[in-house]
């Protein structure tokens, strides 16, 4: 592929082959000790090597590539000398079900951590009495339980991952689709396997390692485009050293954007949700409603269904009859219910019927981590000149809410008439603060990441060796 003058490829594939190429050539880097393997064998590790050199790229979805997938850093994995030992992991889950029993022994922060607290750490020391390793070394111990917690509280099946073929398989929160080759590390991928009781995998070795950031600015010239820039401009241009340049629409705007819509509860936007779409489909248009998780995409469906409104349903379990879902969505009258799978890079041309009545309608039944995300689902419609209108339909029990530590304001307003144009507005305005705290908190992910990365290249400088 990479021998053509154009490859199109995916940025995963194309920064693991670059690792690859890192491992083939393991210590002997440099010029000098290719020229001198070429004199030995007759030839060089380039014909072993897959890619030709990072000379030009473009980036497509700049923003998804460049910033929300650069929280984590890429490693390409082999097979751990060290097997996995089931007995502990059964054992690390059934302690993490004591420890949650007895109270105020852990916490969650507000980076989707969980520590333990001293009155926690005392009664792991206990239930630990008597037992062989890991469970004598505290440090261990800790982090085990630690993980288990994670694999309980934090990691939820059809939310973080799906369980396919009696595998676990990791779900792009950002984009909505399954990442196959994908595992979590330090154990915690195996902790969820026990969990959901599936067949525990052996744990991976790191063989090499690298960040988008590192990695896409090895590129001699680099450019991107996407339609959600204008709020991580500073970053781009910070870390890459790519200015943002607006570029107009070829045709102006129809989108018209309805007053968003506040609920106390999740079950009161789930049926508001409901009535909405059935009120456009009334209408003959096509609409599509976004949602966060599997989990929430099917709940909905089963509540469509009971309304007896047809509808198609987009998330990572279907993503084998994506192109077919999506080419039906844009029908008069078509309900498709999507994860974030719809939400970026998807066309949906409408039928000429959809278009006269008011195109197509989007509704965003929470509020993605970053404004960006919920910007993407909004952009399906009205599009080329097309007509159509957004909505946001939410509630006070949305998952973003407790990203926020805002348990006790919520506690309050529950408790508040309801029917207040105070808490109306309190409502939207906690929304905004927890989105705006969650995208905080992800650049300082990407900035630690990236000052530990520095600091890994200053300490291996010495040895020619980073990744």
């Amino acid at each position: 592929v990479y021998a053509c003058d154009i490859a199109y490829c995916t940025n995963q594939a194309v920064a693991f082959d670059y690792l690859r190429d890192r491992v083939t050539m393991g210590y002997r880097r440099g010029r000098l000790y290719r020229s001198i393997d070429g004199l030995r064998s007759g030839e060089t590790q380039v014909g072993q090597l897959l890619l030709r050199g990072l000379c030009f790229g473009i980036v497509d979805e700049a923003d998804s590539v460049l910033i929300d997938e650069a929280r984590t850093p890429l490693k390409l994995s082999g097979a751990a000398a060290n097997q996995v030992d089931r007995r502990v992991l059964r054992q690390a889950l059934q302690f993490a079900d004591q420890i949650e029993n007895y109270g105020n022994s852990y916490v969650i922060d507000n980076t989707r951590r969980i520590e333990l607290t001293e009155k926690g750490k005392a009664y792991l020391a206990q239930l630990a009495e008597g037992r062989d390793r890991p469970w004598t070394s505290p440090r261990r111990r800790e982090l085990m339980i630690k993980q288990a917690l994670s694999a309980k509280h934090l990691f939820i099946r059809d939310r973080q991952y799906l369980v396919r073929d009696g595998k676990i398989q990791i779900i792009d929160e950002n984009t909505g689709r399954v990442m196959p080759e994908r595992s979590w590390e330090m154990g915690l991928h195996q902790m969820i396997e026990a969990k959901e009781q599936v067949e525990i995998t052996d744990p991976a070795e790191s063989l090499a390692r690298i960040t988008y950031q590192r990695f896409f600015r090895r590129y001699l010239r680099l450019g991107a485009m996407t339609g959600t820039a204008q709020e991580v401009a500073g970053e781009l241009w910070s870390v890459y050293r790519l200015p943002v340049v607006k570029i107009p629409s070829n045709k102006p705007s129809r989108r018209r954007s309805l007053p968003t819509r506040m609920h106390r509860t999740a079950d009161e936007k789930w049926q508001d949700v409901v009535a909405h779409a059935k009120v456009m489909q009334d209408k003959h248009r096509a609409v599509l409603i976004g949602t966060r998780s599997v989990e929430s995409s099917e709940k909905l469906s089963e509540l469509l269904t009971r309304a007896g409104l047809d509808h198609q349903v987009l998330n990572a379990r279907q993503d084998r009859r994506e192109a077919e879902i999506v080419a039906q969505a844009g029908q008069p009258g078509r309900i498709t219910v999507a994860t974030n799978m719809a939400g970026r890079g998807t066309d949906i041309n409408l039928a000429p019927e959809v278009t006269d009545a008011g195109g197509l309608h989007v509704i965003a039944t929470e509020r993605n981590e970053a404004r960006r995300i919920d910007r993407q689902l909004f952009g399906r419609c009205a599009r080329q000149g097309d007509p159509g209108s957004v909505e946001a339909i939410l509630s006070w029990e949305d998952e973003i809410m407790d990203a926020c530590a805002l348990r006790p304001i919520l506690g309050l307003a529950r408790k508040i008439n309801w029917q207040t144009q105070f808490t109306y507005w309190t409502g939207l305005a906690l929304t905004w603060a927890a989105q705006r705290s969650m995208e905080r908190s992800h650049a300082r992910t990407r900035k630690d990441l990236l000052t530990q990365d520095q600091r890994l290249e200053d300490v291996f400088a010495i040895s020619g060796l980073m990744e």
